[in-house]
Protein backbone atom coordinates (compact mmCIF):
# COMPACT_ATOMS: atom_id res chain seq x y z
CA UNK A 1 0.00 0.00 0.00
CA UNK A 2 2.53 2.11 0.58
CA UNK A 3 4.24 1.91 -2.83
CA UNK A 4 0.87 2.12 -4.24
CA UNK A 5 0.68 5.67 -2.47
CA UNK A 6 4.05 6.50 -3.40
CA UNK A 7 3.37 6.04 -7.20
CA UNK A 8 0.48 8.25 -7.34
CA UNK A 9 2.34 10.87 -5.55
CA UNK A 10 0.68 10.91 -2.52
CA UNK A 11 4.23 9.90 -0.21
CA UNK A 12 6.33 10.77 -2.68
CA UNK A 13 10.11 11.25 -1.41
CA UNK A 14 11.86 13.24 -4.07
CA UNK A 15 10.38 16.68 -4.34
CA UNK A 16 12.16 17.19 -7.58
CA UNK A 17 10.79 14.35 -9.93
CA UNK A 18 7.13 12.89 -10.69
CA UNK A 19 6.11 9.49 -10.68
CA UNK A 20 4.89 7.87 -14.12
CA UNK A 21 1.52 7.64 -12.69
CA UNK A 22 1.67 11.25 -12.04
CA UNK A 23 2.49 12.08 -15.78
CA UNK A 24 0.02 9.59 -16.99
CA UNK A 25 -2.77 11.34 -15.32
CA UNK A 26 -1.05 14.78 -15.19
CA UNK A 27 -1.09 14.55 -19.32
CA UNK A 28 -4.46 12.87 -19.30
CA UNK A 29 -6.20 15.05 -17.51
CA UNK A 30 -3.94 18.43 -18.91
CA UNK A 31 -5.52 16.69 -22.52
CA UNK A 32 -8.84 16.58 -21.63
CA UNK A 33 -8.98 20.52 -19.95
CA UNK A 34 -7.53 21.89 -23.17
CA UNK A 35 -9.90 19.63 -25.10
CA UNK A 36 -12.54 21.43 -23.71
CA UNK A 37 -11.52 24.91 -23.51
CA UNK A 38 -10.86 24.69 -27.32
CA UNK A 39 -14.69 23.22 -27.36
CA UNK A 40 -16.17 26.50 -25.94
CA UNK A 41 -14.27 28.06 -28.04
CA UNK A 42 -15.20 26.43 -31.33
CA UNK A 43 -18.54 26.30 -30.37
CA UNK A 44 -18.84 30.46 -30.02
CA UNK A 45 -17.16 30.35 -33.35
CA UNK A 46 -14.10 31.49 -31.87
CA UNK A 47 -10.43 31.12 -32.24
CA UNK A 48 -7.19 30.99 -30.24
CA UNK A 49 -3.46 31.14 -30.90
CA UNK A 50 -0.42 29.08 -31.50
CA UNK A 51 -1.54 26.32 -34.17
CA UNK A 52 -4.60 25.29 -32.66
CA UNK A 53 -5.45 28.83 -33.97
CA UNK A 54 -4.24 28.03 -37.43
CA UNK A 55 -5.95 24.68 -37.53
CA UNK A 56 -9.36 26.71 -36.36
CA UNK A 57 -8.70 29.04 -39.43
CA UNK A 58 -8.16 26.36 -41.65
CA UNK A 59 -11.77 24.89 -40.08
CA UNK A 60 -13.37 27.95 -40.63
CA UNK A 61 -12.01 28.85 -43.95
CA UNK A 62 -11.83 25.52 -46.14
CA UNK A 63 -14.00 22.79 -43.61
CA UNK A 64 -10.83 20.84 -42.43
CA UNK A 65 -11.43 18.51 -40.03
CA UNK A 66 -9.93 20.35 -36.70
CA UNK A 67 -8.21 17.73 -34.71
CA UNK A 68 -6.24 16.53 -37.78
CA UNK A 69 -5.18 20.07 -38.90
CA UNK A 70 -3.66 20.50 -35.16
CA UNK A 71 -1.81 17.19 -34.83
CA UNK A 72 -0.41 17.74 -38.68
CA UNK A 73 0.80 21.34 -37.92
CA UNK A 74 2.69 20.18 -34.67
CA UNK A 75 4.78 17.69 -36.64
CA UNK A 76 7.36 19.82 -37.71
CA UNK A 77 7.66 20.81 -34.18
CA UNK A 78 8.53 17.48 -33.29
CA UNK A 79 12.26 17.88 -34.18
CA UNK A 80 13.07 20.98 -32.21
CA UNK A 81 11.26 19.46 -29.14
CA UNK A 82 13.43 16.14 -29.49
CA UNK A 83 16.55 18.49 -30.31
CA UNK A 84 16.33 20.92 -27.68
CA UNK A 85 13.89 19.43 -25.05
CA UNK A 86 14.68 15.78 -25.03
CA UNK A 87 13.14 12.05 -25.53
CA UNK A 88 10.70 12.29 -22.56
CA UNK A 89 9.24 15.16 -23.51
CA UNK A 90 8.58 14.73 -27.48
CA UNK A 91 7.22 11.44 -26.31
CA UNK A 92 4.56 13.29 -23.58
CA UNK A 93 3.82 16.03 -25.73
CA UNK A 94 3.40 13.34 -29.01
CA UNK A 95 1.06 12.31 -26.70
CA UNK A 96 -0.61 15.05 -25.76
CA UNK A 97 -1.82 16.02 -28.89
CA UNK A 98 -2.83 13.01 -30.24
CA UNK A 99 -5.47 13.07 -27.41
CA UNK A 100 -6.20 16.65 -27.46
CA UNK A 101 -6.66 16.24 -30.94
CA UNK A 102 -9.38 12.96 -30.73
CA UNK A 103 -10.92 14.66 -27.85
CA UNK A 104 -11.65 17.82 -29.51
CA UNK A 105 -12.95 15.78 -32.55
CA UNK A 106 -15.06 13.13 -30.24
CA UNK A 107 -16.37 15.75 -27.51
CA UNK A 108 -19.67 16.90 -29.64
CA UNK A 109 -21.16 12.97 -29.39
CA UNK A 110 -21.16 13.10 -25.56
CA UNK A 111 -22.61 17.15 -24.58
CA UNK A 112 -23.40 20.36 -26.65
CA UNK A 113 -23.91 23.74 -26.09
CA UNK A 114 -26.48 25.31 -27.51
CA UNK A 115 -26.17 28.93 -26.65
CA UNK A 116 -23.09 30.80 -25.39
CA UNK A 117 -21.94 34.28 -25.31
CA UNK A 118 -19.10 34.75 -26.98
CA UNK A 119 -17.00 36.65 -24.52
CA UNK A 120 -17.67 34.00 -21.82
CA UNK A 121 -16.69 31.47 -24.27
CA UNK A 122 -13.54 33.50 -24.36
CA UNK A 123 -13.10 33.84 -20.79
CA UNK A 124 -13.94 30.13 -20.08
CA UNK A 125 -12.31 28.62 -23.26
CA UNK A 126 -8.81 30.50 -22.08
CA UNK A 127 -8.66 30.11 -18.90
CA UNK A 128 -9.53 26.86 -19.29
CA UNK A 129 -6.73 26.16 -22.28
CA UNK A 130 -4.36 27.56 -19.63
CA UNK A 131 -5.11 25.08 -16.94
CA UNK A 132 -4.59 22.58 -19.21
CA UNK A 133 -1.43 23.76 -20.53
CA UNK A 134 -0.02 24.35 -17.15
CA UNK A 135 -0.87 20.52 -16.29
CA UNK A 136 0.94 19.59 -19.18
CA UNK A 137 4.08 22.55 -19.07
CA UNK A 138 4.51 21.28 -15.14
CA UNK A 139 4.77 17.29 -16.21
CA UNK A 140 7.05 18.19 -19.07
CA UNK A 141 4.87 18.33 -21.62
CA UNK A 142 2.99 20.53 -24.19
CA UNK A 143 0.65 20.86 -26.99
CA UNK A 144 3.21 21.36 -29.70
CA UNK A 145 3.91 24.74 -31.39
CA UNK A 146 4.92 27.19 -30.05
CA UNK A 147 4.86 26.05 -26.50
CA UNK A 148 7.20 23.92 -27.24
CA UNK A 149 9.23 26.99 -28.29
CA UNK A 150 8.41 28.71 -25.67
CA UNK A 151 9.19 26.71 -22.96
CA UNK A 152 12.51 26.19 -24.53
CA UNK A 153 13.12 29.83 -24.64
CA UNK A 154 11.95 30.02 -21.63
CA UNK A 155 14.18 27.38 -20.29
CA UNK A 156 17.84 28.49 -22.20
CA UNK A 157 17.09 32.67 -21.58
CA UNK A 158 14.37 32.99 -18.83
CA UNK A 159 11.76 34.52 -21.52
CA UNK A 160 8.40 33.93 -19.59
CA UNK A 161 6.87 30.89 -22.47
CA UNK A 162 3.44 32.71 -21.59
CA UNK A 163 4.58 35.66 -23.20
CA UNK A 164 6.49 34.13 -26.10
CA UNK A 165 3.05 33.13 -26.88
CA UNK A 166 1.03 35.60 -26.42
CA UNK A 167 3.13 37.86 -28.88
CA UNK A 168 2.76 35.21 -31.58
CA UNK A 169 -1.10 34.58 -30.87
CA UNK A 170 -1.85 38.04 -31.49
CA UNK A 171 0.00 37.24 -35.15
CA UNK A 172 -1.78 34.36 -35.28
CA UNK A 173 -5.16 35.96 -34.57
CA UNK A 174 -4.42 39.32 -36.81
CA UNK A 175 -4.71 36.13 -39.86
CA UNK A 176 -8.36 36.40 -38.61
CA UNK A 177 -9.63 39.45 -40.43
CA UNK A 178 -9.34 37.68 -43.57
CA UNK A 179 -12.15 34.45 -42.51
CA UNK A 180 -14.28 36.07 -40.10
CA UNK A 181 -15.66 38.91 -38.63
CA UNK A 182 -13.71 41.50 -36.94
CA UNK A 183 -16.46 41.02 -33.44
CA UNK A 184 -15.20 37.70 -33.67
CA UNK A 185 -11.37 38.39 -33.47
CA UNK A 186 -12.44 40.62 -30.45
CA UNK A 187 -13.71 38.22 -28.39
CA UNK A 188 -10.78 35.52 -29.57
CA UNK A 189 -8.09 38.09 -28.41
CA UNK A 190 -9.92 38.23 -25.32
CA UNK A 191 -9.51 34.30 -25.15
CA UNK A 192 -6.00 34.36 -26.27
CA UNK A 193 -4.70 37.49 -23.21
CA UNK A 194 -6.68 35.35 -20.68
CA UNK A 195 -4.65 31.74 -21.56
CA UNK A 196 -1.36 33.73 -22.13
CA UNK A 197 -1.77 36.19 -18.90
CA UNK A 198 -2.93 32.88 -17.16
CA UNK A 199 0.24 31.23 -18.29
CA UNK A 200 2.77 33.63 -17.81
CA UNK A 201 1.64 34.25 -14.00
CA UNK A 202 1.51 30.99 -12.67
CA UNK A 203 3.83 28.99 -15.34
CA UNK A 204 7.52 29.86 -13.26
CA UNK A 205 10.17 27.67 -13.09
CA UNK A 206 11.21 29.52 -9.68
CA UNK A 207 7.94 28.50 -8.36
CA UNK A 208 7.66 24.84 -9.48
CA UNK A 209 10.75 22.63 -10.33
CA UNK A 210 9.61 19.39 -10.69
CA UNK A 211 10.27 17.28 -13.36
Amino acid sequence: MTQLMSALGFWNTSATRHTAIEDVQGVFSGSLVSALGLYLLASAGLLTGSTAGVAFLLHYAFGVNFGLAFFLLNVPFFYLSWKRLGLAFTVKTFIAIGLTSVIADLQSRFFTISSIHPAWAALLGGVLLGYGLLALYRHRASLGGVGILGIYLQESFGIRAGLVQLCIDLCVLAAAFFVTTPPVVFYSVLGAVALNLFLAINHRSDRYIAL
